[in-house]
């Protein structure tokens, strides 16, 4: 894991449905600003998750009018751009936008939850090379995300916590598992209580 040449903004990229967007995306986007000193976080709002299923799915200016009325902060910038990249998958999307903002420091923020299932996704070690990560607890998830598929086969990237501030100059793959207060909401829980 060597640096990267110094400049350019570092940028958190947390992606998914948002059906609905929550505290919780905010409270890992606060916390990864802070932790990994990043310039700003974009929330990149799926027009539709390959892993989701359609129906129960409100209507993507829906969602995305929600996660802009939620963010309300001056470094988080709620982003429909997948839908004009005509971008599906997480894969497809980084690449995009390596080559349209070639001076960005990207780091890919997920939760424990994601990286227990990472390995089901479209060219899941591709996104390991392509940029950072940073993985942020869910409760029940933690331990088993850290034995999982994902993190076993990159072990020798995943740097100390003490280096997180660096994460977004490091050479992919370079991730960190960050140790911090959970956030136990969940976008399914939050459905069904007012399905």
């Amino acid at each position: 894991m060597t640096a990267l040449p110094a400049g350019g903004p570092r940028i958190g990229l947390l992606g998914g449905s948002f059906n609905p967007a929550h505290s919780g995306h905010l409270h890992i986007s606060l916390l990864a600003l802070k932790r990994l000193r990043l310039d700003q976080v974009w929330w990149l709002v799926s027009p539709q998750n390959p892993m989701k299923p359609e129906a129960g799915m409100a209507p993507f200016e829906q969602r995305l009018r929600r996660a802009r009325d939620l963010a309300c902060h001056p470094r988080v910038r709620v982003t429909g751009i997948e839908a004009a990249l005509g971008t599906r998958y997480t894969v497809d999307t980084l690449r995009a936008l390596r080559s349209r903002y070639p001076r960005g420091r990207f780091v890919w923020l997920m939760g424990a939850d994601n990286l227990v299932q990472v390995a089901r996704w479209r060219g899941w070690t591709s996104i390991f090379h392509t940029v950072a990560i940073a993985v942020f607890p869910r409760p029940t998830y933690s331990f088993r995300a850290l034995a999982g598929k994902a993190a076993v086969r990159f072990a020798g990237a995943r740097i100390r916590e003490s280096q997180a501030a660096h994460l977004a100059t490091m050479t992919p793959p370079a991730w960190v598992f960050l140790h911090v207060a959970e956030s136990a909401l969940s976008a399914t829980a939050i459905r069904d209580r007012h399905g």
